[in-house]
C-alpha cells in the first residue's frame, strides 16, 4: 500500500490501491513512457537512471547515488525522484519490482516546462546520474543527452550546484546536487547551510558506517537522524524496513525529498534533493518523524563551503 498526497488533498491519504496496480498514481505517472514503448511517437524523450538498476549489479560507485525518471515532450516533462532499487523495470509495462515491497520508500513527481529540462539536466550533471535506459531525440536540451550517454560530470569546482526550478504552475522548487569530489554529507555540508535551520532526515538505517545526528559547532543548525517512522494510523516502524531518504526543518517550511543516506562512503558520492517549502507537505512529512537519534559526539568532519 502507498499514502499519496498533492495539491488537492491537503496532507496524506491512503490509496485504495497497491503500489504496483496499473491504475495507481505511479502506472499513471508513467503511461507517457508506457505510450512510447508501444507506439514511439515523435517529439519524445525520457531518461532513467539509477544507481541499482534493473537486470545489474549495483554501479560504480564513480556515479552518483540517485534514482530517478525525466519524461518530456516540447511542452512540458516530468521529473520524479524516487529510491527504489531496480525501478521500473526494464521497458515492460509491469513497472514494479517485487524487491521493492520489502522495504518503504518515497517519490516525488513534478511537472515542469520543457525549457526548465536545461537546468534539470544540468543538477543531473553534477550528481552524475547513471541512465540505464534513455531517448532524447537531438533536438533536445544538450545536457540531457549528455546524461544519457553517461559522459557528463562537472569539470571544475565548485562540486555542488543549487538552483530553483520554476513548476508548471509556477512553484519555486529548490533543487541541490553534488558531485564526488565535494567530498562532504548532503544534509551537513550542504542542505542545512543553505536553509538556516534544523534538519530531520530520514534515510537507510542498515548502512556500514552511518552518521550520526550532527551537533558539531563548525555548523550553526543541527542535523538530526529520524530512527523511526510513525504514519497516521499506523504502526511506527524503524529506519531498518525504511529505505526512503527525505528531511524536514522542525517548522515544516522546508521539506526535501532525497536520494543520499547519512554515510560515510557517500561522502564521496555524488546526489542531491529536490525540495519544497510547501507548508502541507512539510507538516505532513514532520508528522513522521519519530525518535529523532541524540547528539552524543560532536562531527568534525564537515567543512565549511
Amino acid at each position: 500500500m502507498y499514502l499519496y498526497m498533492d495539491e488537492s488533498t491537503n496532507g496524506w491519504i491512503r490509496s485504495e490501491k497497491n503500489i504496483s496496480s496499473t491504475s495507481g498514481t505511479l502506472a499513471n505517472t508513467l503511461k507517457p513512457l508506457f505510450d512510447f514503448y508501444d507506439k514511439e511517437p515523435e517529439g519524445f524523450g525520457y531518461v532513467l537512471y539509477s544507481d541499482q538498476p534493473p537486470n545489474s549489479k549495483a554501479v560504480s560507485p564513480s556515479y552518483g547515488h540517485s534514482k530517478g525518471v525525466v519524461m518530456l515532450d516540447r511542452q512540458t516533462g516530468v521529473w520524479l525522484s524516487h529510491s527504489t532499487p531496480r525501478f521500473p523495470l526494464y521497458r515492460t509495462k509491469n513497472f514494479w519490482p517485487t524487491n521493492g515491497n520489502a522495504n518503504a520508500q518515497t517519490f516525488m513527481c513534478v511537472t515542469y516546462s520543457y525549457d526548465e529540462f536545461k537546468e534539470i539536466g544540468l543538477q543531473l550533471k553534477y550528481i552524475n546520474a547513471y541512465s540505464f535506459d534513455s531517448y532524447v531525440p537531438p533536438t533536445f536540451h544538450n545536457n540531457l543527452r549528455c546524461v544519457a550517454q553517461r559522459r557528463c560530470y562537472p569539470k571544475q569546482g565548485p562540486w555542488f550546484r543549487v538552483t530553483t526550478l520554476t513548476s508548471l504552475k509556477g512553484r519555486g522548487i529548490l533543487s541541490f546536487s553534488k558531485y564526488k569530489r565535494f567530498g562532504d554529507d548532503l544534509y551537513a555540508g550542504l542542505i542545512v547551510k543553505h536553509l538556516g535551520q534544523n534538519l530531520y532526515v530520514k534515510s537507510w538505517g542498515k548502512m556500514r558506517v552511518s552518521l550520526h545526528s550532527n551537533c558539531s559547532t563548525i555548523i550553526p543548525h543541527h542535523v538530526y537522524n529520524v530512527k523511526m517512522v510513525k504514519p497516521l494510523n499506523m504502526q511506527p516502524f524503524p529506519d531498518t524496513k525504511d529505505h526512503s531518504k527525505w528531511c524536514v526543518t522542525p517548522d515544516g517550511e522546508w521539506t526535501c525529498i532525497a536520494d543520499m543516506n547519512r554515510e560515510a562512503s557517500q561522502m564521496g558520492r555524488g546526489g542531491g534533493a529536490i525540495c519544497t517549502n510547501d507548508t502541507a507537505v512539510g507538516k505532513a512529512f514532520f508528522s513522521l518523524v519519530g525518535k529523532p537519534e541524540p547528539c552524543t559526539q560532536s562531527d568534525a568532519q564537515h567543512r565549511e563551503l
